[in-house]
């Protein structure tokens, strides 16, 4: 993408203009200015800077059936340009599909952030945060990154963070049995969470399946703000038993535990989802886990269709819209760069599409009906996106 950006003012009609960050909820118009957002206008209300509202425009859009988001956080992915087994280009998978800031789960670690940050955040339109891999070598390797126990060096860890603080939001611990091999989980996540606590981040934590090590035990070694992946996963682990969430697992939201999606090749299911939702457990906040092999998936793999399919098990799209705006906003701690629609801040947004009547599926290939949200429009910091 071109980062010069057009001058001039873009004034953009929508049926629905939703910012859960500011309230703004209705159809209305949105007036971009350069960079910057000069006005929001919903209804008869008006939120406006302190400059005169103009009449005129160089560019006029109309969406008429579209609703206007800010630009999305997506909170698990795997954003890469190269030195990941699991990366795909963030501006072409990720930016052209709404997604404006990402972040990364684990790709890389202490021994190849450097790469990462000047080949992948350096090089990218999109802002990519790192949830930086315990183990050292991240996911460069085929291999589990937990098999050899030296690789997760906490004191590296705590290095690299502090050399990439600006970039760097948590601390990626998966004890997964792929991960770790025959490394002992209970030692990974006992490291995970000295490295957290001595940089002060959270933990984004991808569970271990339960015979292998009861959930009760995992959740309960986790700290206030420390955010579960996977959680609406079926198999190996599953927070639902007979479609009533385990108590374990609502102790630990009680306790300030977070729980994010992380849909994946593997990680989505409706009856966990549905069930989950029923019972008053939607998700903190919702992620693709978008990686190489998701290239090529009809339709695309990306964050409007993992929300199209939460709200096909129930989730309301108010909570929808801000488990992928202003909350992932708050926990990443970019509440003052993305995530909302308001005069002054940077015009990072986009239009989706609602397409009825569609067929949704589960990574086990259960289907359900509904709407299925398609990005028509992402604008970065005033400009648009080609697609």
């Amino acid at each position: 993408m071109n980062n010069e950006h057009r001058d001039g003012r873009t004034i953009i009609h929508a049926s629905r203009i939703f910012c859960p960050a500011s309230g703004v909820d209705g159809a209305g118009s949105i007036v971009i200015n350069g960079k910057l957002i000069e006005s929001v206008h919903v209804g008869a209300a008006l939120q406006s800077s302190t400059r005169p509202l103009v009449t005129s425009y160089d560019r006029a859009l109309k969406f008429p059936d579209g609703i206007l988001l800010p630009g999305l956080i997506d909170l698990h992915a795997h954003p890469a340009n190269s030195d990941s087994v699991f990366g795909v280009s963030p501006d072409k998978f990720m930016l052209t599909r709404g997604v404006t800031t990402v972040m990364s789960q684990g790709d890389a670690g202490a021994a190849n952030i450097d790469e990462y940050v000047g080949r992948t955040i350096n090089k990218s339109n999109a802002r990519i945060l790192l949830a930086i891999n315990l183990s050292r070598v991240g996911e460069s390797t085929s291999r589990g990154c937990f098999e050899e126990l030296q690789d997760a060096n906490v004191d590296e860890c705590v290095a690299a963070v502090a050399r990439h603080r600006n970039h760097v939001r948590a601390i990626a611990v998966n004890t997964s049995h792929h991960a770790c091999g025959s490394t002992s989980p209970h030692k990974i996540l006992q490291r995970g969470i000295t490295a957290a606590e001595e940089t002060g981040l959270p933990i984004l934590y991808g569970m271990r399946r339960p015979e292998d090590w009861p959930l009760e035990e995992q959740l309960a070694l986790l700290r206030p703000g420390d955010i579960v992946t996977y959680c609406f996963r079926r198999e190996p682990h599953c927070i639902i038993n007979d479609r009533q969430v385990l108590d374990c697992v609502r102790v630990a939201r009680n306790r300030g535990i977070l729980f994010d999606i992380g849909h994946g090749m593997g990680s989505f299911n409706f009856d966990v989802a549905e069930s989950a939702i029923s019972a008053g457990f939607a998700p903190d906040t919702i992620s693709t886990d978008l990686q190489k092999n998701h290239r090529g998936a009809t339709p695309q793999h990306d964050l409007p269709l993992v929300m199209a399919k939460l709200h096909a098990a129930g989730m309301p799209s108010t909570d929808i819209f801000a488990a992928v705006t202003s909350t992932p906003a708050r926990l990443l701690n970019v509440e003052s760069e993305s995530g909302l629609l308001s005069p002054g801040r940077r015009a990072d947004l986009l239009v989706l599409d609602q397409l009825p009547n569609q067929t949704l599926y589960d990574v086990t290939g259960q289907s359900r009906a509904g709407t299925l949200w398609a990005p028509r429009l992402t604008m970065l910091a005033g400009q648009i996106v080609p697609t």
